[in-house]
């Protein structure tokens, strides 16, 4: 089954150099970038992550420092790849908790603006959890009769993310084929900022997701107490925590 868009989508997927959403970096990049019309073109990036690779890490997806010494780094990639992805939703693997939180990461500390507030993002893991409870590699085999022979492979993980969101539609009838569905449908909380510091409550207000204002209303905790923004600000918390809450600061002001 196709994909039925209203605007792009790309499917990417991320090797890093391990899982710290604030301190990781990107040592390779895939993004697979479908078009209404139904044109598909991939782009994939090797980056020199700036810091060292662990071993841990390289035994997992087979990148070592040598073999990115010599590669642009992401400050380098950033308007390239925001170029192809600024017009377009995104999707991928454990891509909401992981890869588009540590995507967002890499624009911002290059100094490109990212945003999530206008575009859908469909995680593929969610819609297969929910459904069946594998992993990528089962996954592919069940829905695509597929073996992932060279899985911790940015671009096979990234065009066999793809093949399974077109095999789970195909699978159940029940699942809309329209990207903001499958985006509600794979998003587990509903939180503001990526890392879920910062989460809606019932009215849809946002309120601080951790520490001693844990449950309280944003806009309350920064009117009462406004000495905790510059506390965040100079902590160590991801950029993009930091660029959501000064906008919920800044609309408390133009209000």
């Amino acid at each position: 089954m196709q994909l039925q868009l209203h605007r792009p989508i790309c499917f990417f997927d991320l090797e890093t150099t391990g899982v710290n959403i604030s301190k990781d970096r990107i040592v390779e990049i895939s993004i697979h970038k479908i078009f209404p019309d139904g044109e598909e073109k991939t782009y994939t990036y090797r980056v020199n992550p700036t810091i060292p690779i662990p071993p841990a890490t390289t035994a997992v997806h087979g990148i070592s420092d040598d073999m990115v010494k010599d590669e642009p780094t992401f400050e380098q990639l950033a308007h390239e790849i925001n170029n192809i992805i600024k017009d377009s939703d995104l999707a991928g693997y454990n891509s909401n908790r992981f890869d588009i939180p540590l995507l967002a990461e890499e624009m911002l500390r290059a100094g490109v603006d990212f945003d999530m507030g206008k575009r859908h993002a469909v995680d593929v893991q969610n819609i297969f959890h929910k459904m069946e409870q594998r992993t990528l590699v089962a996954a592919y085999k069940f829905y695509c009769n597929k073996d992932l022979t060279d899985a911790h492979s940015a671009e096979a993980d990234t065009i066999a993310t793809y093949e399974v969101l077109k095999g789970q539609l195909d699978k159940y009838p029940e699942l809309e084929n329209n990207i903001k569905y499958l985006s509600e449908f794979s998003t587990q909380r509903k939180s503001v900022d990526f890392a879920g510091m910062i989460v809606y409550n019932k009215e849809g207000e946002e309120c601080f997701n951790f520490g001693k204002h844990r449950g309280k209303k944003v806009v309350d905790v920064l009117n009462q107490e406004p000495g905790y923004y510059s506390w965040i600000q100079n902590a160590d918390f991801p950029l993009y925590t930091k660029k959501v809450l000064t906008a919920i600061k800044l609309q408390g002001f133009n209000k």
